[in-house]
C-alpha cells in the first residue's frame, strides 16, 4: 500500500517540480530528480521533448511506466504560474491494473504523516484535467478539478455517470455534491454530509453523518439511506420515503482487527411477495484490504404465504471476496412460501473468481424441491431440480439441468413430466441450452391416458422444437369414441428471436383414428396437416387442412396476435355421398345425390370465449329411406355463434325447400324459414315463418310462430282431398271423397294444449262409402243397428264441422257435426250425426290404418235416420 501512496505523490510532485528542473539541465536533473521519488523497477517515459517557455511548460506526452506496464499516461500537459500554480491536462489514462506490480516496500520505522502535515506539503496550486479515464472502469470518465492550499483542499468532478463536489478544511469533511448513475433509465443515487478525518490518514473517518437517496426499481418510491457513527460504531438505516417503512437497520462496529454488524434487520414490505428477515456479517482483517480481509456471516429470509410463514437461512464463509480470486463457501437452507407454493432448498455452493467476474458453483447435494397449488384446481405433487454440478457466471449457466414434475387435477387427471438437458454458458439468447423431454398422465373427462415426448434447444437467439409426439389412446366422451390421435412435427419448430428480423415457423400433424358415435355412426380415419409462420409464439399466421378420407379436405388459415385467435375455414364443394359413414346404418338413409359446400370465420380470445360465423349450402340432395324417398333437398344456413348461443340466420333467413317427399302420400314444395337465437329468449325470440307444403292435393300452411311464445301459431289446412288421403291410407271399410279445410292452433310452450280450438270443415261436397262387406257385417251381427247401417252405405255431406283440442299429452278430443244426404236404394234421406271421439295421437301416428276403429264406432252409436224423401 505504501509503494502506491509513494507513485502517487510521486507523480504529484513531478508534474509540480517540474519546471524548476526545466531551468536547469533537462537530461541530467529530470532522471536523477525522478529516481529520488519513484520507486526501484519504474521510470518516466516522453514520446516528444517538453517545451520550455517565459510563461508556461508544456508536455506534449508522458508515460508512467512500471516493469512493461503503462500505469499512467498524460497528453497535452501545461504548467503555469498565474497567482499560484496552475497544472492543466488534456487526457490522462490510468491502468488499474499496473497498480498490483508496483514493488512492494518495507515497512517504515518511521512515524507516519499526519493530515496536517500531508496538508502542509501541498502546493498552493490549481490542478484541472479535462479528461480522466481509469481503466477498466471507462464508465466513469470526466473531468476533475482540484484547488489546493494548505488550508483548504477542494475537489469537483463531473462525468455522465459519476459527480462530485466536496472539501476538506482540517480534518472536517463535507461532500456537498454525490450522485452516481448506475443505470441509464434509472434515477442516479444521491449522496451528501459531513466527516471528521483521523489525524493519521490510514483509516475510514473517526466520525460522520451522510444521506443518501437511491431509486430501486422494484420500489415504487425513492429510498432515503442514513448512515452515523462516532468511535467506532455506528448506524445504517434506509427508508421508504411514500410509506415511511423501514427497510434496513444495520447496527456495527469498527475496530483495527474487525469490522461486525450484528442483529442487523432487513424488510420487503411489498405484498406481491413480502419477505424480511435479519442479517450478521463479520469482516476480520479489514485494513489490509479486501484481497486479505476474511468474511463469514449469516443472513435468514422469512416468507409468508397461505401455507404460514417459511425460513430459509444463508450461510457464508468464512471466506474472501477477492478483486482478483475470490474464495467464499456458502450454503441456502430451510423452505420458503409463497401463496400456496412451498419450496424446499438445500444448496451447497462456491463462489469463486475475480468480484467484477465471480462464478457460482453448486456443490453435490444440491436440491430445490417444490409443492402446493398453482391455481384453485392444479395441484403439484412436487417439483425436484437437482442441480449438483451446474455452475453460474456472467456468462451464465453451464451444467446438466434437470426437473420432474408431478401434479393431479381434480376434474382433469394426474401426470408426470420429465425434463433433462444440458447448458453450456448459457443466458436467453445467448449460449447453448439443449434439452429432452417426456410424460404421460390420465384425461379423465375422456377416459383417456397421454403421452409426450421431445427434444428441443436454445442456441443464442434460436429456439428449436426438434421433434414432438403427443397423443391419446383414445378420446371417450358421452357415445362418440376417437380411437388414439396423435399430435407429430412435419417440420421443426424455430423461433429466430433477432430484433431485427424476427422469424417464427413450423408444421405439425394431428392424426386420428376412426370415430364412432351412438347409433353406428363412424367418422373415417381423420387427418389435419397444418403450418405456422410469423414473427414469434405471440404473433404468426396458420394454415392448413382437415380430411376425413373422402370426407373434406375442410381448408384453414387464420392469425394469431397474442390475446386473439383468428382465422377462416373453407368447405369446397363435395357430394354428399362421402357423408354416407356418418349416418347410422340402423336409420336405413341412403344418401344418393347432392353436394354440400360451407364457410366459416371464427375467432377465440380470454375473457370472449369461441365465437364463429358463416354459412353451409347443400345442393339438389336426395336421400331414400325404407318407406319414403326425400328428393330436392335445398338448404342455406347462414349462422353466427358466440357466448354459447347461435343466431340463426344473419343476412337472411335459414332457408329449407325440399321438392318432394314421396311416402303413403306425396308431398311437394315443402318451404321453411328460420331466423333468429337458439337459445332463444324474450329480447332475441326463434321465428319459423313461411312454412308450406302441397300434399294430398291442398296445402298446408304455418305463417309464423315464435318462441317463447305468446300466441297460437296459425297451422292451416287448404282443400286437403279426403280421397287422396283415403286412398293413401287404403282403408278397406270405408271410402271418402271432397276437400277438407281448417285452421289448427299450436301451441308449443303452453301448460296444457298442443291444440286449442282447432277446426275443419268441407269447403266442398264430401262423399262418404262403407264397404258393402263391412255394413253386411255389421248388420249381421247387430240386428239393432242394422236399419240404421244401411242408410250410411253412402253419404253425401253438405255440411261438416268438427273441432280439434289435443292436450300436451297427446289426448285427442274431436267433437264433429255432419249433415248430409243418404242415398239408399233409390230413396234418399236427411242425415245429421254428433260424433264425439277421443283418442291419444301419440299412439294414432304409430299406425294410421283407422277403419277398424270407426267400425267399432259404428255398430256402437248408428241410429235411424229421419226419413225424407227426395
Amino acid at each position: 500500500m505504501k509503494g502506491r501512496y509513494k507513485a502517487a505523490l510521486a507523480l504529484l510532485l513531478l508534474i509540480i517540480l517540474l519546471p524548476l528542473a526545466l531551468l536547469m539541465t533537462l537530461g541530467w536533473w529530470v532522471p536523477k530528480l525522478a529516481g529520488i521519488w519513484l520507486p526501484e523497477g519504474t521510470r518516466i517515459a516522453l514520446e516528444r521533448a517538453p517545451e520550455l517557455s517565459l510563461r508556461a511548460l508544456r508536455i506534449p506526452d508522458m508515460r508512467y511506466i512500471v516493469a512493461d506496464c503503462e500505469l499512467a499516461h498524460v497528453k497535452q500537459g501545461e504548467l503555469t504560474h498565474p497567482s499560484r500554480w496552475r497544472l492543466t491536462i488534456a487526457e490522462l489514462t490510468i491502468n488499474s491494473a499496473c497498480l498490483s506490480k508496483l514493488p512492494q516496500t518495507e515497512p517504515s520505522v518511521v512515524a507516519p504523516r499526519t493530515l496536517a502535515q500531508w496538508q502542509s506539503m501541498l502546493p498552493y496550486s490549481w490542478v484541472n484535467i479535462d479528461h480522466l479515464i481509469l481503466s477498466p472502469w471507462q464508465q466513469w470518465q470526466g473531468s476533475l478539478a482540484l484547488d489546493l492550499s494548505a488550508q483548504k483542499q477542494a475537489i469537483r468532478y463531473q462525468g455522465k455517470a459519476l459527480s462530485l463536489a466536496a472539501q476538506l478544511r482540517g480534518q472536517a469533511l463535507v461532500v456537498d455534491e454525490f450522485a452516481l448513475r448506475v443505470q441509464a433509465d434509472q434515477p442516479p443515487i444521491t449522496l451528501s454530509g459531513q466527516f471528521v478525518m483521523p489525524l493519521v490518514p490510514d483509516g475510514l473517518p473517526v466520525e460522520g453523518h451522510t444521506r443518501a437517496t437511491l431509486q430501486v426499481p422494484a420500489i415504487p418510491s425513492p429510498v432515503d439511506i442514513d448512515l452515523e457513527w462516532r468511535d467506532g460504531q455506528g448506524q445504517l438505516l434506509a427508508l421508504a420515503r411514500e410509506s415511511g417503512d423501514a427497510l434496513v437497520d444495520l447496527p456495527w462496529q469498527l475496530t483495527a482487527q474487525q469490522l461486525t454488524i450484528s442483529d442487523g434487520r432487513w424488510n420487503w414490505p411489498w405484498q406481491a411477495f413480502p419477505l424480511s428477515g435479519r442479517l450478521g456479517v463479520n469482516v476480520k482483517n479489514w485494513q489490509q484490504g479486501l484481497d486479505k480481509a476474511v468474511i463469514s456471516g449469516r443472513m435468514n429470509v422469512i416468507t409468508t404465504g397461505n401455507a404460514g410463514k417459511g425460513n430459509a437461512v444463508l450461510n457464508f464463509g468464512p471466506g474472501k471476496l477477492s478483486p482478483e480470486s475470490s474464495d467464499m463457501p456458502m450454503q441456502l437452507t430451510g423452505e420458503a412460501k409463497h401463496d400456496d407454493l412451498i419450496f424446499y432448498a438445500v444448496l451447497p455452493a462456491h463462489l469463486s473468481g475475480r468480484l467484477d467476474d465471480p462464478q457460482l458453483a453448486l456443490m453435490p447435494g444440491a436440491l430445490l424441491r417444490s409443492r402446493g397449488r398453482v391455481i384453485d384446481s392444479l395441484n403439484l405433487d412436487e417439483i425436484r431440480w437437482p442441480l449438483a454440478g451446474v455452475k453460474v457466471s456472467q456468462r451464465g449457466i453451464d451444467g446438466r439441468l434437470q426437473a420432474i414434475l408431478r401434479a393431479h387435477e381434480s376434474q382433469m387427471g394426474d401426470f408426470i413430466l420429465h425434463l433433462d438437458g444440458k447448458a453450456q454458458d448459457f443466458l436467453p439468447d445467448n449460449g447453448l441450452w439443449q434439452w429432452r423431454y417426456w410424460g404421460d398422465g390420465s384425461f379423465t373427462p375422456m377416459q383417456a391416458r397421454w403421452d409426450v415426448a421431445g427434444t428441443g434447444e436454445w442456441r443464442d437467439e434460436r429456439i428449436i422444437l426438434k421433434t414432438l409426439s403427443t397423443g391419446f389412446n383414445q378420446l371417450r366422451y358421452g357415445a362418440m369414441q376417437m380411437n388414439t390421435p396423435r399430435l407429430v412435427l412435419d417440420k421443426p419448430v424455430i423461433w429466430q428471436r433477432d430484433r431485427l428480423h424476427p422469424r417464427f415457423t413450423g408444421a405439425l400433424t394431428l392424426n386420428a383414428g376412426q370415430t364412432t358415435f351412438s347409433g353406428g355412426s363412424v367418422l373415417p380415419p381423420s387427418l389435419l396437416n397444418f403450418s405456422v409462420e410469423g414473427s414469434d409464439p405471440t404473433l404468426f399466421q396458420f394454415k392448413g387442412d382437415l380430411h376425413a378420407q373422402a370426407i373434406g379436405p375442410v381448408r384453414v388459415n387464420g392469425r394469431w396476435d397474442g390475446e386473439r385467435l383468428r382465422g377462416q375455414a373453407w368447405w369446397p364443394e363435395q357430394s354428399l355421398t362421402v357423408f354416407q359413414p356418418l349416418l347410422p346404418p340402423d336409420w336405413k338413409i341412403d344418401l344418393r345425390d347432392g353436394t354440400l359446400y360451407a364457410q366459416v370465420a371464427f375467432s377465440a380470445a380470454a375473457g370472449q370465449g369461441f365465437t364463429a360465423g358463416g354459412h353451409g349450402v347443400v345442393n339438389a340432395g336426395s336421400a331414400w329411406l325404407p318407406d319414403n324417398k326425400i328428393n330436392g333437398v335445398d338448404f342455406v344456413l347462414p349462422f353466427r355463434y358466440g357466448e354459447g348461443s347461435w343466431q340463426l340466420g344473419t343476412h337472411g333467413p335459414v332457408s329449407l325447400r325440399i321438392a318432394e317427399i314421396e311416402n303413403q302420400f306425396t308431398a311437394k314444395n315443402v318451404t321453411a324459414h328460420l331466423q333468429g337465437r337458439w337459445p332463444w329468449s324474450e329480447d332475441d325470440p326463434l321465428l319459423f315463418s313461411d312454412v308450406s307444403v302441397d300434399i294430398l292435393g291442398g296445402k298446408i300452411t304455418l305463417l309464423q310462430l315464435r318462441m317463447p311464445q305468446h300466441d297460437a301459431a296459425l297451422l292451416r289446412v287448404q282443400n286437403i282431398s279426403a280421397g287422396e288421403l283415403i286412398s293413401a291410407i287404403n282403408p278397406k271399410q270405408f271410402t271418402m271423397s271432397g276437400p277438407v279445410s281448417g285452421a289448427l292452433p299450436l301451441w308449443l310452450n303452453n301448460e296444457k294444449w298442443l291444440i286449442k280450438d282447432g277446426w275443419l270443415t268441407n269447403p266442398g261436397p264430401l262423399t262418404l262409402r262403407i264397404d258393402k262387406d263391412t255394413a253386411d257385417a255389421i248388420v249381421n251381427d247387430n240386428m239393432a243397428a242394422g236399419a240404421a247401417i244401411n242408410w250410411l252405405r253412402y253419404i253425401e255431406i253438405s255440411r261438416s264441422w268438427t273441432t280439434i283440442n289435443v292436450d300436451n299429452l297427446g289426448l285427442l278430443t274431436l267433437q264433429a257435426t255432419i249433415s248430409g244426404l243418404s242415398r239408399v236404394e233409390g230413396k234418399s234421406n236427411a242425415i245429421n250425426l254428433n260424433y264425439h271421439h277421443q283418442e291419444n295421437v301419440f299412439t294414432l301416428w304409430r299406425s294410421l290404418r283407422f277403419g277398424d276403429n270407426l267400425q267399432s264406432w259404428l255398430e256402437k252409436n248408428a241410429t235411424l235416420p229421419d226419413k225424407q224423401g227426395k
